[in-house]
């Protein structure tokens, strides 16, 4: 189901930072496994995230040498939590739901494994095949998702169809892999989704944190009800990050850019924070389309660097390593 072969032109033929390649077949004793998902089947402004798994691994200045101390914790996360690469998840080109199904089965066998899945995408639609991989190795509807977004992803259909990048969270939330009230969001803004699919969202009991409520309260207290939601009475969460989170200013290679996002340095910091404070189950990191980046990179460079804080929130916290460490 994974690989670098040639014939995959936009899969990735190195590594995540150099991290030992691996297989399915050959998980050992890994605590996190990144995997690529390169697909954008479901895009549906700008196309290109699925080159977004090659640009995120090669976001990066350093040797390919599989090692990462962190400035601040002092931990190389890489090594501590013995990450390894199984590559791209092998995609059938336009296919969507066949392409979801592969994706799936790709996580199961590692969330089944007892690692944790770092998936790189890859359009938002993904999500669903990520969460549901997670949902079929310990069980629906029992973890929390954590979902930081400029646009909440709950859309009915896309354009008459049950998959895209603008409905899985609303396809998690029908299945029961993921229930309405076991999700947060964090960072909306714009003009999407219209009232009815925001009505809907109340009704199933999400929870939604949008750029409004981190203006006027600030980032630590939203995080801090964010934590507090997905903690209570959920066996671990599930983190999905789309890159467009952040204001397209440190962000531009994505899909759909929406003005008024988080800086850079605040979703590093976050991430972190929620590496330590909760129970990573799985996460996904979305959108990243590199063909608009320009020379500089900054989105696949962020993208790179938001893993690693996050490797390293997770090392921290299994160490021992109090909240706010």
């Amino acid at each position: 189901m994974t690989g670098r072969d040639d014939y995959f032109c936009f899969s990735s033929p190195g590594t995540f930072c150099g991290v030992p390649a691996a297989t399915l077949d050959d998980l050992g004793n890994a605590a996190a496994v990144i995997v690529g998902a390169p697909f954008d089947w479901g895009t549906t402004a700008r196309p290109g995230a699925r080159f977004g798994p090659k640009a995120i691994r090669e976001g990066d200045y350093l040797g390919q040498d599989g090692t990462r101390p962190h400035l601040d914790s002092g931990i190389d996360a890489l090594r501590e939590l013995g990450v390894i690469d199984v590559g791209d998840v092998e995609m059938p080109p336009g296919y969507i739901e066949a392409g979801l199904d592969r994706i799936t089965a790709v996580v199961e066998r590692i969330a089944g494994a007892g690692a944790v899945p770092i998936v790189l995408g890859g359009d938002h639609t993904v999500t669903f095949a990520d969460a549901t991989g997670v949902a079929r190795a310990r069980g629906d509807g029992t973890f929390a998702l954590v979902h930081f977004d400029a646009h909440a992803d709950t859309g009915e259909t896309h354009y008459g169809m049950l998959h895209g990048h603008g409905t899985p969270m609303r396809r998690l939330v029908e299945s029961g892999a993921v229930p309405g009230h076991r999700f947060v969001q964090v960072g909306l803004r714009g003009y999407w989704p219209p009232p009815q699919v925001l009505e809907w969202m109340r009704e199933q009991q999400m929870r939604a944190f949008p750029m409004r409520d981190i203006v006027d309260r600030g980032l630590e207290t939203v995080v801090d009800e964010a934590v507090a939601l997905a903690s209570n009475g959920a066996d671990g969460v599930f983190l999905s990050i789309d890159i467009d989170v952040v204001d397209p200013s440190a962000a531009p290679a994505t899909g759909t850019p929406e003005p008024g996002g988080l800086t850079a340095r605040e979703l590093l910091d976050t991430v972190n924070r929620l590496g330590r404070e909760l129970d990573i189950v799985g996460a996904d990191l979305v959108e990243v389309a590199p063909i608009y980046d320009g020379p500089g990179e900054i989105t696949a460079r962020l993208a790179n660097r938001v893993v690693l804080e996050l490797l390293d929130g997770i090392a921290m916290r299994r160490r021992g390593s109090p909240p706010g460490a």
